[in-house]
């Protein structure tokens, strides 16, 4: 029956352990699918190319022949010089003309000739056909040829051409205004020339013909010439270090506009993609062999899995189509989130080694990449010293701050040691100081998304911890009105446990915290415990059973008021492993003691557990018992103290408590002797103050 046992549980273990292969191997898969899927290719990592600065890159030797461009100014003026030749054409439409006159004669014969001369009708028939035999354009054609100073158009009649000034053509409203101002006053009345609505004749009788006007101008775009000259394959342009001058910046763009516009080889593409594909794997795996050498019990639970995951990710992708498409300097991205968060919710080291290869995974899209790895590697450092805990504001806009500075630094750095800032050969980079301060401001964000993450992830920062220490907190509040007692043993624990937990290097805050949480169970029914009690106790009523019962109850109420409360998971653990899988003692011996001859049921004296799985957990325990135990002595002396220290722990550790939990035997000999310095200075004797006796004279 043994051996079946064991080897089922060993088959268990496989299971388990194959599982979380198969797991693990599933997110490097998909990890290493979206990295390189979104990952640049080509030619989309632009070179930092600068006139009057240093070329940070190695010796630039030509593989292969390639044009030069023209410089840009030259381009640019020889771009306009053929604009001005350019003229787009309008065709015109000439049976309007005749429409629009005739329109108005019929018009002026039936309607107007008794109350306008006749002469007006010539007159107007006259300008009518000028008007139209020059041309009259839409409002925004013309405005349009005139932001674009087109010196003028080719008026295309039955696909004869006339070409024609700008400023010899019409709108209909500068030909209404041409009708009424060109007229002689002394001849032709203003107002009679209002009367004949002149405008209801000016109609455009140019319309834009973009087929032809394109063609045009495409004709005139093939005869500039954009290459200056060819670079010859051997031809060495610049060599690392050297000041890019103006022919050295018009070669490097060149090769830069050359590779974009030619097609590469699948052989290329396959060995681009295969290189990436190495690259991401070889970075991932080493994340992976870490954590699982080093930090295994995070790979046990899904959603610390996730967190690195999205972490891990989410900074190359934003890096990816930051490069892709051009946007921003990288060094806005706020990288430094990574490492906050990871230190915040987990530790230092994981933080760093995470970001380690983030940031190598980001650095293979960057053109510059030797700058940008130091740059981020300083600034992570700096945010994982300088946070040793986030639990007020000020931690934060501090390590802000200090971030930002160093990655200042750290780039002057980088600009003095070219010393082209002393040669007076270049200016300094503003504009990347000036991402990197934006960059601070948006490290800033981490703050609010804290929140966030935890209900997302179930993880409880300092923060969170901090609020939740607020004894004005509801359950806490309630604690100290209806179990005071309970209550002051919790405070009093928290301060030893604080205490304990900073001299074994554990998290502080964190053990406080659930040293105020671990009895609020006591709440059900606060004077059934011994520190509530004022000389009545109503367990000389009850059956040793039932009060065992009672007293091991609080540890599921504790469990039901944490999820009323929406306590975190990490308190509610402190509240089941703070008793373990101990016995309520006094009950249980006394059941036996009265009760020698009968079986006893350890389950009704035996507490729910589990036992403690973390160092915090285990120093609660400690700290719960002694603490407890200690109102018991008779006397507070050193030997007192320390054999009731002795003797609780070692009681605890034989029993195997702590078996499933991190601690060791020189942390539990610490805690022993923490413990008993601290209540040797709570329970210290004062000395007693003397009374004066006065003489009273007769």
């Amino acid at each position: 029956m043994q051996n079946y046992t064991t080897m089922s549980r060993f088959n268990h273990y496989n299971k388990i352990t194959h599982r979380g292969f198969f797991n693990r191997l599933l997110v490097i898969l998909l990890g290493i699918t979206i990295l390189v899927f979104f990952m640049p290719r080509g030619t989309q990592i632009k070179l930092d190319i600068k006139k009057g600065r240093p070329w940070n890159y190695g010796t630039f030797i030509a593989r292969e022949n390639f044009p030069i461009l023209k410089s840009e100014e030259i381009l640019k003026h020889e771009e306009d010089s053929l604009q001005a030749l350019y003229r787009p054409i309008f065709e015109m439409d000439a049976e309007l003309s005749d429409q629009q006159i005739q329109k108005f004669q019929q018009t002026f014969d039936n309607e107007l000739r008794n109350s306008i001369p006749a002469h007006y009708r010539n007159h107007i028939t006259g300008k009518l056909q000028e008007i139209y035999n020059r041309g009259i354009l839409q409002t925004t054609d013309y405005e349009r040829l005139v932001a674009e100073k087109t010196q003028g158009i080719v008026v295309s009649i039955q696909n004869m051409g006339t070409t024609l000034a700008i400023n010899e053509l019409f709108t209909p409203k500068s030909a209404y205004e041409y009708l009424m101002h060109e007229a002689d006053s002394t001849r032709f009345q203003r107002g009679l020339l209002q009367r004949c609505n002149l405008s209801h004749y000016l109609e455009p009788n140019l319309s834009y013909d973009k087929e032809r006007s394109q063609s045009q101008l495409e004709n005139l775009q093939k005869q500039l010439v954009r290459y200056s000259g060819q670079v010859i394959a051997g031809q060495k342009v610049i060599d690392q270090g050297d000041i890019v001058d103006d022919q050295s910046y018009n070669i490097l763009r060149s090769w830069q506009h050359y590779q974009e516009g030619r097609k590469r080889s699948a052989t290329e593409r396959f060995s681009q993609v295969g290189g990436q594909i190495i690259y991401v794997t070889i970075l991932l795996c080493c994340l992976l062999v870490f954590y699982n050498q080093f930090r295994s019990d995070y790979l046990q639970r899904t959603r610390t899995v996730l967190l690195i995951t999205l972490l891990t990710l989410v900074f190359p992708l934003i890096t990816y189509a930051v490069v892709k498409h051009s946007l921003l300097s990288v060094y806005i991205i706020p990288y430094c989130i990574l490492p906050i968060f990871i230190r915040v919710f987990l530790d230092s080291r994981s933080a760093f080694i995470t970001h380690v290869v983030s940031i190598l995974l980001s650095a293979i899209a960057i053109a510059s990449p030797f700058e940008f790895i130091v740059v981020q590697l300083v600034a992570g450092l700096v945010a994982i010293y300088s946070l040793r805990s986030l639990s007020q504001r000020s931690e934060l806009f501090t390590a802000v701050m200090l971030v930002t500075l160093a990655s200042l630094c750290c780039h002057l750095c980088f600009e003095l040691v070219r010393m082209s800032v002393f040669t007076g050969q270049e200016k300094y980079d503003v504009d990347t100081y000036i991402y990197i301060i934006m960059n601070g401001f948006l490290l800033l964000i981490s703050y609010l998304l804290l929140f966030p993450f935890e209900r997302l992830f179930r993880f409880t920062s300092s923060v969170t911890l901090v609020e939740l220490s607020n004894t004005n907190n509801e359950v806490l509040r309630r604690l100290s009105e209806e179990a005071p007692g309970t209550f002051q043993h919790s405070m009093q624990v928290a301060n030893l446990a604080a205490e304990v937990a900073v001299t074994l290097g554990a998290k502080s805050q964190l053990v406080r915290t659930g040293a105020l949480y671990h009895d609020i169970g006591k709440l059900d029914a606060p004077v059934f415990f011994t520190e509530n009690q004022s000389g009545v106790n109503p367990h000389d009523n009850l059956s040793y059973t039932k009060s065992a019962q009672i007293i091991i109850s609080h540890v599921r109420k504790g469990l039901e008021l944490a999820e009323k409360y929406k306590l975190p998971e990490v308190i509610r653990q402190f509240i089941a492993t703070h008793h373990g899988q101990s016995k309520a003692k006094y009950f249980y011996i006394k059941y036996k003691q009265e009760n020698p001859l009968l079986q006893v049921d350890e389950n009704f004296f035996t507490y729910p557990g589990p036992n403690p799985s973390t160092i915090e957990q285990a120093i609660l325990m400690m700290c719960d018992s002694v603490e407890a135990a200690s109102r018991s002595l008779s006397e507070y002396t050193e030997e007192n103290i320390s054999t009731l220290v002795q003797r609780i722990i070692d009681s605890q550790v034989q029993e195997g408590y702590f078996n499933h939990c991190p601690i060791t035997f020189q942390d539990i000999a610490t805690t022993k002797q923490v413990l008993t310095e601290k209540l040797m200075t709570i329970y210290h004797t004062r000395v007693q103050y003397p009374t004066l006796e006065t003489k009273t004279t007769k």
